[in-house]
């Protein structure tokens, strides 16, 4: 069962052992991440010069579920973008959202500017 979805940046800071990444690595059997995100993992990665061959299945296999971008994620990334968009917030993160809002879950980030949202779901903030 999903209890949370995680913003490519709550996963990123896991992977690189930044702050706050810490307490993501326990979430992962009950996580689940939009494939927006995922495709923002891979590439931060392979920016930082990181091999990608394999990360997706070893998460998996620690319980990460990446979740597909459906057409009803679509359409809420789009509206939510009348109410994030003096935050700066990017499709990325607006599909992150999407995705908790469908889920009725927790979003787990490490962008403190996502504390200033007032949606129907929590934000976390890791760090």
């Amino acid at each position: 069962m999903i209890r949370c979805v995680l913003d490519a940046s709550a996963l990123l800071a896991m992977l690189h052992n930044e702050p706050g990444g810490e307490g993501v690595r326990p979430q992962l059997p009950q996580a689940s991440i939009s494939s927006v995100n995922w495709a923002e993992v891979v590439q931060k990665c392979l920016a930082r010069g990181v091999e990608t061959t394999g990360l997706r299945t070893d998460l998996e296999a620690l319980g990460l579920q990446i979740s597909p971008f459906t057409s009803e994620d679509a359409e809420t990334s789009g509206r939510l973008w009348t109410v994030t968009r003096s935050l700066g917030l990017s499709l990325g993160d607006r599909a992150c959202l999407a995705l908790g809002l469908r889920l009725s879950v927790p979003v787990l980030t490490a962008d403190k500017s996502w504390s200033e949202l007032h949606l129907d779901i929590p934000i976390q903030i890791i760090r």
